[in-house]
């Protein structure tokens, strides 16, 4: 009941966010303007509709997790709100997977409302719709949960501004670590190679939420990498949350 309680709290305050509806617009103004962009491209419009359209989805979302998400815990400390909720029987981690669940809820929401617009779109040229299509906004929404954990974990010891450049770079990095599995095919045996190898395992690797290449090309994707993909997101946000709560609960606010 107080998770649910803070959870709907944070929703509230969210929602109210001015940025979250300036995000939106950019967000349907660049699904929109893909039509555009097509028109003026050599090739398949509908596969250009649909892979502007889906990063549209992603990076919008990303940035609206990150710029919310980092001034969560920050923000309840500078008004010193902080101190009256957790004189009450509230627990640390209670107030921290209330505002996370919030914040998901918010996204949500936001990321439904993207995809209408990005129907309509669809709708409106008579493209097909395939059932992978939802299931890449599915894997959307996977990484937008881990993005906000990340998001939240920076937000409990660092400032609004280091946290979203640390959040960015965990993008960033998760989205470009697929090289460095490249780099360890082609260096020789060795303590490098051992080194770079155990970098990968614990670097995120976000391209398993990136299902774009198949719904544009409509290629055939196996259930067990849709399985993998699902529970590598769990376990991964679960990580992080853990983290994010032992980070919080260890922090002195007297």
């Amino acid at each position: 009941m107080k998770i649910r309680a803070i959870a709907l709290n944070t929703f509230k305050e969210a929602i109210r966010d001015r940025i979250l509806y300036l995000l939106l617009f950019f967000a349907a103004l660049c699904i929109i303007l893909s039509r555009i962009l097509a028109l003026l491209t050599i090739g398949d419009r509908a596969k250009i509709i649909m892979d502007v359209g889906l990063a549209s989805l992603s990076l919008f979302g990303v940035l609206m997790a990150i710029l919310i998400g980092t001034g969560l815990v920050y923000k309840e400390i500078d008004k010193r709100t902080l101190y009256t909720l957790l004189a009450k029987p509230i627990q640390r981690y209670q107030f921290l997977l209330g505002k996370y669940l919030g914040l998901l809820l918010t996204l949500f929401v936001m990321l439904v409302l993207m995809t209408l617009v990005f129907l309509v779109l669809i709708l409106l040229h008579r493209y097909p719709i395939e059932g992978a299509f939802f299931l890449a906004i599915l894997f959307v929404f996977v990484e937008l949960c881990l993005i906000t954990a990340v998001a939240l974990l920076f937000s409990c010891f660092s400032t609004p501004i280091l946290s979203t450049l640390f959040s960015l770079s965990f993008y960033l990095i998760g989205h470009l670590s697929w090289g460095l599995e490249t780099l360890i095919n082609k260096l020789p045996q060795g303590g490098i190679k051992t080194l770079a190898r155990i970098l990968y395992l614990f670097l995120p690797n976000l391209e398993n939420f990136n299902f774009k290449t198949e719904v544009v090309h409509h290629l055939s994707i196996p259930p067990k990498i849709f399985l993998y993909s699902s529970l590598y997101g769990i376990f991964y946000t679960v990580f992080i949350l853990a983290l994010a709560v032992m980070v919080f609960r260890r922090r002195d606010f007297i």
